[in-house]
């Protein structure tokens, strides 16, 4: 498709309301909003909130996948990290991460293809 045919795609996220998603493996929500994924490759960009204390436990992903933080503590198997840290796992990576115990994180979470969750 011709670049001048494409269209620039704008969405404000703070209109879009949170999704619940119930995780039985956690036994908790956490709570998202879809921003886009690529029909053509699967990658997904989305914003993604853990509430206080939640890690989600031991798993891989066939995908890659990068959490950039807007606000809280992401905590992860490699260390923490605050607001304006970007956190790239390779595709494969055994991982953990979610929220410290002080609060809730939000992130905007990346993949390079097709999501999937597989725990350990």
């Amino acid at each position: 498709m011709d670049a001048q045919a494409r269209s620039v795609i704008a969405i404000n996220a703070e209109a879009l309301p949170w999704e619940e998603r119930f995780n039985e493996k956690l036994g908790r929500a956490l709570y998202r909003k879809n921003l886009i994924t690529d029909p053509d490759t699967g990658m997904e960009v989305r914003v993604v909130r853990y509430p206080a204390g939640v890690i989600n436990v031991r798993h891989t992903h066939p995908c890659a996948h990068g959490m950039y933080v807007l606000s809280g503590t992401l905590v992860t198997h490699a260390g923490k990290y605050g607001p304006g840290c970007f956190v790239w796992f390779p595709e494969g990576t055994v991982m953990e991460h979610g929220a410290s115990p002080e609060g809730d994180v939000t992130v905007l979470f990346i993949t390079n293809k097709p999501f999937e969750i597989h725990y350990v």
